[in-house]
């Protein structure tokens, strides 16, 4: 009888702990990690600091040859706060498409729908939200083409 009840609080147990979800993360990168760390992640994935535009003190803005994008990073003291990814497209048309590629693969990633507030040919936002944060996808194609996805720390202080 002993051996059932160890054998069925070791089940509890285990079920317990897989239950844990993983943490909001950027492209795999968890972004409760010390700002140092995450930085020192993103170096080690060809990501280079660009002085010139960045505020040391509360952004910084990284560039890699490797992505189509620039990324700005927000940070209070140790802790992320924000990463966003700023695409540099030629035309609409490839802003739209890219849109609508990122939207889908979230959705999949996710097993969600997102919340549209707006949804125009030009003008389109889809915010995910997950456990940890909130996943924002904005496209404003008025005057130039213009993309750019904003992964958001949920404030733990509400």
């Amino acid at each position: 009888m002993k051996k059932l009840a160890f054998f069925l609080l070791g089940v509890i147990a285990l079920a317990a702990c897989s239950g844990e979800k993983a943490p909001f993360s950027y492209r795999g990168l968890a972004m409760n990690m010390p700002l140092t760390q995450f930085m020192d992640s993103l170096q080690k994935r060809g990501f280079a600091v660009d002085t010139a535009a960045s505020d040391s003190g509360k952004t910084w803005v990284l560039k890699s040859d490797a992505v189509k994008y620039h990324l700005l990073l927000a940070f209070k003291g140790e802790k992320l706060l924000m990463a966003q990814e700023n695409y540099t497209m030629s035309t609409n048309d490839s802003t739209r498409d890219a849109w609508q590629e990122l939207r889908d693969n979230l959705e999949k990633e996710l097993g969600t729908w997102p919340n549209m507030p707006k949804h125009g040919d030009d003008h389109k936002i889809a915010t995910f939200e997950t456990d940890g944060g909130f996943i924002t996808l904005t496209l404003e194609n008025t005057y130039s083409p213009n993309l750019n996805v904003r992964y958001q720390v949920k404030d733990e202080e509400k």
